[in-house]
């Protein structure tokens, strides 16, 4: 999801990078541009093992969704930066596991707007909304989220491999607690974050970021622990992301920390 920090970065401009689209091409998409695939090979190369990372990463949606699902009783969900589609996407994971799954997608990029709008059209209880993230109103007023979420039932809000797009001037705290504010007790939040915790290299990371559509910002397990001060965090806790609840035909590390995120699923207070 493009984060609006001027024109250009809003736009369609597929001469600079795109973290939405370089994250697609780590994941063996092709829905990318030159531009994206330097600067994710740049990535690679400070990030040896980024791209399995990624993929791990996307396999914590799929077992976040499913405990929400088969163990939390959660059978709506809003997808904070969504991405490009691709194997296993919310809706999809979603309704393997209740037919009845609703789910709004969320993202600002131009390319991420066209393809999943293509993706879920047609599909009744799943659509996509352009808005972004730092603007939490906004998302939760869109007609087409006051039409498929229920705000008087509990909500499983993604926002994986997001919050560290966004600054501390930002306040990524204050936009999980006015993501869940409208939702009744038992709502959830999963999340993914990236952390410099066990890679002395985070700050080259962070500056090649700087050229493209989103600036980074990793934190340490204490900091991304206190974005959801006052929710209980699901067992195991804050893990790395490959530690959370693992099933067999994930994708594997030889070392979890290898991953550079770590994951969590916190759930409101009674």
């Amino acid at each position: 999801m493009v984060m609006t920090d001027g024109n250009w970065k809003t736009a369609f401009r597929p001469d600079i990078p795109s973290s939405a689209r370089i994250y697609d091409y780590l994941l063996g998409g092709k829905d990318n541009f030159p531009a994206d695939r330097e600067a994710a090979e740049e990535l690679i190369s400070i990030l040896p093992y980024v791209r399995t990372a990624a993929r791990v990463n996307r396999a914590f949606v799929g077992r976040a969704v499913r405990y929400l699902v088969h163990e939390a009783g959660i059978s709506q969900f809003i997808d904070i930066g969504s991405g490009l589609p691709t194997v296993g996407n919310v809706h999809q994971v979603a309704r393997d596991a209740t037919a009845d799954a609703h789910v709004v997608y969320v993202d600002h990029d131009p390319v991420v707007l066209a393809h999943v709008r293509n993706m879920v059209s047609g599909q009744d209880g799943v659509a996509i909304v352009g808005h972004d993230m730092r603007d939490p109103a906004a998302i939760l007023n869109d007609q087409l989220t006051r039409e498929l979420i229920d705000f008087s039932r509990p909500v499983g809000i993604l926002i994986v491999s997001m919050l560290h797009f966004v600054s501390d001037d930002d306040d990524p705290a204050a936009i999980i607690r006015r993501l869940l504010e409208p939702f009744p007790a038992g709502s959830y939040v999963a999340l993914t974050h990236a952390t410099g915790d066990a890679e002395p290299r985070a700050g080259d990371v962070a500056e090649l970021y700087r050229q493209a559509t989103t600036n980074l910002h990793v934190r340490t397990d204490k900091e991304v622990l206190t974005l959801v001060d006052g929710m209980d965090v699901v067992e195991p806790g804050l893990v790395w992301t490959p530690l959370w609840r693992p099933e067999p035909a994930d994708p594997q590390l030889a070392d979890p920390k290898s991953c550079y995120y770590y994951a969590l699923v916190a759930r409101t207070r009674d």
